[in-house]
């Protein structure tokens, strides 16, 4: 063939190329997106792997030699000592997540990852009483943030970007693909989804948790045994049981901001928050004689879904999570919230006649959805856990939790985008730590 018919030929190509996008501009977008999902998802989902079979070997390794929870205070001064002095610009977490959403500015430092990573591994090994979701969030945005500058994207890209990774990690974490890409587009702003970064969030969030599963990492698996029939009696027990998730979900972030507030007033050097937590933490963990209420808790979460729980588990759980995180320790709070869900769920059977797997199963995802924010997942969440029988209850209890969660939140700088109902209506546009 001519060099000539050649240069025809290729022309010809891209001109029906032209064409071609111009009828279905979508498809650009959707092959730009698919290829940065599968470069996202495969990275962040081997972290998640990673960080997950590292979190087994800490949890397993405390419980086979207690003895080691004597030194959480030393751990703690030494996470505190990482981020007072390197670690400054990484040390709002989650939350620089969220304002990098809402305000994109400078690249997210690499650091974030491998120093969350340490704290997180570290508050577990030593027997703090953290979760693992804030870690696998700011693995995912350290990483993914670090395509911003060679990929050249623009502040919308790189929003959606950030919105993809978060979904990639949460869903990655928890084995949710589905959970992980609503509550991406959820948590960064309450009450509105961002839809032009659907298709990247679902498309991360499903290859992140495929990549973790092709390496091996094994996900905890939750039943219900028995998800009775509808009825005006059932739902009106959900409805009563989301009223209490509410309060719950609520009670636990305030409690979390305010003592949060007192260690920085009481304790002017940052580094000796940890120690001095880690110390009281210590102190009740031996008192108890019991390691029940440290760590993620998932033999526990378990035994809510077979079993009623004494009413005090999840204070237990709730205040040692506070005191571990206020303090300073690394690592997340949805693990514990799903830990004080299922228990006060599973407690609250002694006197509602609902199956104690259901209950444990609507307090699971509604205690989060109302410290989160983020309904929509959380219903979605369930679903994906327990199956789509239980649909309907906890749709109930993740709703109504959500609205009677007030305008309060774990995460301080989620911005109000559509008020919970007409009472909240001047919160619109603020932020949660504003309010």
């Amino acid at each position: 063939m001519s060099l000539e018919n050649k240069e025809s030929i290729s022309r010809k190509i891209n001109l029906n190329l032209r064409v071609f996008f111009r009828k279905y501009p979508a498809v650009p977008y959707l092959l730009k997106w698919l290829l940065l999902s599968l470069i996202i998802g495969s990275l962040i989902g081997t972290a998640s792997a990673g960080f997950l079979q590292s979190l087994n070997w800490a949890t397993n390794f405390r419980e086979n030699h207690l003895w080691i929870i004597g030194f959480l205070p030393i751990a703690g001064l030494l996470i505190g000592l990482l981020y007072y002095y390197w670690g400054k610009d990484v040390e709002a977490g989650n939350n620089l997540l969220i304002d990098t959403i809402h305000e994109p500015k400078q690249i997210i430092p690499f650091k974030m990852m491998p120093f969350v990573y340490l704290g997180t591994i570290a508050t577990h090994l030593f027997g703090g009483s953290a979760g693992r979701e804030g870690t696998a969030l700011q693995m995912a945005g350290a990483i993914a943030d670090q395509l911003t500058k060679p990929l050249k994207l623009t502040a919308n890209e790189r929003r959606i970007l950030i919105i993809a990774a978060i979904a990639a990690g949460f869903g990655s974490v928890f084995g949710t693909p589905l959970a992980g890409a609503i509550f991406g587009m959820e948590v960064f702003l309450i009450g509105r989804l961002k839809y032009d970064s659907i298709f990247p969030a679902f498309a991360s969030a499903i290859i992140a948790d495929l990549v973790t599963k092709l390496w091996h990492t094994q996900h905890t698996n939750y039943h219900i045994n028995i998800v009775p029939n509808i009825s005006l009696v059932t739902l009106i027990y959900a409805v009563i049981a989301g009223i209490i998730f509410g309060v719950c979900a609520a009670t636990f972030s305030k409690a979390l901001q305010h003592l949060t507030k007192l260690f920085k007033s009481k304790i002017k050097y940052p580094p000796l928050r940890p120690l001095i937590g880690g110390l009281v933490l210590v102190a009740i963990i031996y008192a108890s004689g019991s390691t029940k209420y440290i760590g993620l808790g998932i033999p526990t979460i378990i035994e809510s879904f077979n079993q009623q729980l004494p009413p005090y588990s999840f204070a237990i759980k709730m205040a040692l999570t506070i005191l571990t995180l206020a303090a300073g320790f690394k690592g997340g709070e949805v693990t514990p919230l799903f830990f004080i869900g299922a228990t006060l769920g599973s407690a609250l059977s002694l006197f509602m006649p609902l199956p104690v797997g259901l209950l444990a199963g609507m307090g699971f995802v509604a205690v989060f959805a109302g410290a989160t924010n983020t309904p929509l997942a959380c219903i979605l969440m369930a679903m994906e856990l327990f199956g789509s029988e239980c649909g309907v209850y906890v749709a109930i209890a993740c709703s109504i939790s959500y609205l009677l969660s007030g305008p309060t939140g774990i995460y301080g700088k989620q911005v109000v985008g559509e008020a919970k109902h007409s009472r909240f209506k001047n919160y619109i546009n603020k932020r949660i730590s504003e309010i």
